[in-house]
């Protein structure tokens, strides 16, 4: 079993910046063998991929996002990381980290995620 606790999340003025954080532990061996993935879901809307790496290292992300979130991670420390810069209003969401062995694929994401956190709280002010 994998355990995801996100952080990072908070309260923000539109323009602003985050970093969220996802640690995992337990049975790991690694995120180097895992697809990892940042999600969101703002009240009354559905769930939304937000941005994805794959085992390699390659990444993709949702066009709303591109040019403003950048996916990353650190092996070493087991953690994922959403950098979130020029936040906008609309990128109010509780933000999910999730993963799952093997390969992401190709964006949209359509692969099913084993393993999720608890979520963290965005919210962006106009």
């Amino acid at each position: 079993q994998v355990q995801l606790v996100e952080s990072g999340g908070g309260s923000v003025q539109a323009g602003g910046s985050l970093r969220l954080s996802c640690a995992t532990s337990g049975y790991t061996s690694s995120i180097r063998n895992m697809c990892m993935a940042w999600f969101r879901q703002a009240p009354g809307k559905e769930r939304e991929g937000v941005a994805f790496i794959d085992k390699d290292g390659s990444m993709s992300s949702a066009d709303v996002v591109k040019g403003r979130f950048s996916i990353s991670k650190d092996a070493a420390k087991n953690t994922l990381y959403l950098q979130m810069n020029s936040l906008e209003p609309e990128d109010t969401a509780m933000y999910y980290c999730a993963a799952t062995w093997g390969w992401c694929g190709s964006w949209p994401l359509k692969t099913v995620f084993a393993f999720w956190g608890q979520g963290t709280q965005v919210t962006v002010s106009a």
